[in-house]
Parts: structure tokens; C-alpha cells; sequence
């Protein structure tokens, strides 16, 4: 399978007053060409931290990329000058941010705001980027791309707003798309919508993306591969179909127990007992340790190494070392 980017023993630290805690914790993956990852844990897992690295938008202070490699088209994103850098991000390398209403700026139009890309990239005349900006609006989904063009954040519903996020990120056919939670804040018609048009755009595009959420059912119809991160690690990494079909460690058997079923013997939802620790927190041994129901003693004291199990399905946990 040709790969798209691929990522080795990454490690991110953050300074926590006169110490940094690392938040990621040699972290590897690659997606593949015109395939997708899902990049599943709650909040505090240090996925939209990875996402960042990759497009080495960590802010430094208090951030810090410690370690690691992530190769894209034969070059080290995180060896090359700003400059270099400068001109994947955005243009080879797009990502979707969590909230629309905070990552589009106030005061100025959204069709200004896309061209801002078509001027950084592309260098096209106002007639040309003018073209380009209705085609892409048109593309994902906005049937009055003039009134958008014209339109501030605030004068556009939460789904516009996204679909305009969308637009600015495929303005310059990437080849690797983060979405980083691409559906929060949205209602549950406007969420399936989107996710139709991610996944009619990647086929159509033949991108490859990665997709950062919570939400396991997303997942399970976007995803070909499935990374489950908690406290900064990987604790599980398999083909999609294998990981839900045959989940090996605990914290994944219990992201999926908690997604809602039509079962009706099943009266209340599954709860993970506990929070994600704080990176300066995470106890020794096995970091899920203190909610797994099934720990043991070498689990306290213990750090359980990732390993392959099945063909392309790894899992950090010592029931299967």
C-alpha cells in the first residue's frame, strides 16, 4: 500500500510550570494513498495535539516537539525550515478545525478569507480566484456561493460555516486532510450530511484523510483504519472491521460499550469510571490502570509495550504480551 504520511515515535511535551509533561507519547501510524485513519479517545487523549504536530502548528512556548519523524513526499516535516513548511500547510497538508466560529475571523468576509488562500498558494488573478472560490462552494454543498462569499461568520448558520472551512481546506487539492473534529457543536442531520460530503470528496479528490473524534459510530463508517489513543499513547491500532468486530484492549471494549444501541434489554449506558488523567498525573504502569476492571498487579508498576497480535492489529496491554 503506497503511503501518504507516515509518523514515528512522536513526542510532544507541554511546560507545566518550570517542568514539561509530554502529552504525547511516541506516538506511529501511516495512512495510506486515498485511505482514511480515525484517531478515536476522549477529550485529554492528545489527539488534536498529534494533528497539530504534523502540520507543526504546536505553539512553541509552551509546546515543544521532543522527538520523532513524520515523513511526507520523501521530506521530514519536522527537519525543514518554517519557510518550506510554510508552503505544505495549507497546500498539500490541509486541516478542518473543531469550531468554525472561532477559526474563521469576525471581521472579514468569508470570500476574502478563501482567497487568502488562493493568494498565498496559487497566485491567481481576481477573476480567476473569484472562478475558483463559487467551483469549490459549489463542491461541498453551498447553493449560493455569492451570498457567501459576501457573508461574515456571524451571518451564516453553524453547517455554512463548516462547509466554508471545508472549501478554504480543499481550496489547494491537498493530499493529506485532517479533520479534527469536523462535526462538534453541529445537530445529528447536520453531522450526516457533512460526513456524506468528507467521504464524497475524498473518493472524488482521491485525498487521504485523518479523522480525529469521539465518536466511535463516526468512525465506523469513515475510517479504514482505527488509531484508539489515551493519556498521549497508542493503546490499540487495527483495521477498522477488526477493531470493532474483535476489540482486544479494555478501554477500547469500553468506548464501544458506550456508543447507544436499539437494544432495548440495555437500560442505561456504559461509563467509563474516572477521567483521563492530567500528562503530569499519568500514574506508572499502564496509564488506563486505575479504570480498567481488568487490571492486575503487573499493570500498576508495569509499562505494557504496543505490540502486533494479529496481522495489522496492535494493542498496547499486558493481557496479550
Amino acid at each position: 500500500m503506497d503511503t501518504c504520511i507516515l509518523c514515528n515515535n512522536l513526542r510532544v511535551s507541554f511546560r507545566e510550570h518550570n517542568n514539561y509533561a509530554q502529552v504525547v507519547r511516541g506516538v506511529s501510524f501511516n495512512i495510506g494513498h486515498k485511505k482514511t485513519l480515525g484517531i478515536v479517545g476522549e477529550s485529554g487523549c492528545g489527539k488534536s495535539v498529534t494533528a497539530l504536530s504534523l502540520m507543526r502548528l504546536v505553539p512553541s512556548p509552551p509546546g515543544k516537539i521532543e522527538s520523532g519523524r513524520v515523513e511526507f513526499d520523501g521530506t521530514d516535516l519536522l527537519s525543514i525550515a518554517e519557510k518550506q513548511m510554510q508552503k505544505i500547510r495549507g497546500n498539500r497538508i490541509s486541516m478542518i478545525f473543531q469550531d468554525p466560529m472561532t477559526s474563521l475571523n469576525p471581521v472579514f468576509t468569508c470570500g476574502f478569507q478563501i482567497k487568502e488562500v488562493f493568494d498565498l498558494h496559487r497566485g491567481m488573478t481576481n477573476p480567476e480566484a473569484a472562478s475558483s472560490m463559487e467551483q469549490i462552494l459549489l463542491e461541498v454543498g453551498i447553493p449560493d456561493p455569492h451570498r457567501v462569499l459576501n457573508s461574515y461568520p456571524h451571518q451564516l448558520s453553524g453547517g455554512m460555516r463548516q462547509r466554508v472551512m471545508i472549501a478554504m481546506a480543499l481550496a489547494c487539492d491537498p493530499k493529506l486532510l485532517i479533520a479534527d473534529e469536523p462535526t462538534t457543536a453541529l445537530d445529528v442531520t447536520v453531522q450526516a450530511k457533512l460526513l456524506e460530503l468528507l467521504k464524497h470528496l475524498q473518493q472524488t479528490r482521491e485525498m487521504s484523510m485523518m479523522l480525529i473524534t469521539h465518536n466511535m459510530g463516526i468512525v465506523s463508517n469513515m475510517a479504514h483504519e482505527v488509531m484508539v489513543m489515551y493519556a498521549g499513547e497508542v493503546m490499540e491500532y487495527a483495521p477498522t472491521d477488526n477493531l470493532f468486530d474483535s476489540p482486544l484492549h479494555p478501554y477500547t471494549s469500553s468506548l464501544l460499550e458506550t456508543i447507544p444501541t436499539l437494544d432495548n434489554k440495555k437500560k442505561r449506558l456504559t461509563v467509563i469510571p474516572g477521567d483521563v488523567p492530567a500528562p503530569q498525573d499519568t500514574p506508572p504502569g499502564c496509564p488506563f490502570h486505575p479504570r480498567c476492571s481488568r487490571a492486575f498487579q503487573r499493570c500498576k508498576s508495569d509499562h505494557p509495550l504496543l505490540c502486533e497480535v494479529k496481522p495489522g492489529h496492535s494493542v498496547r496491554c499486558h493481557l496479550y504480551e
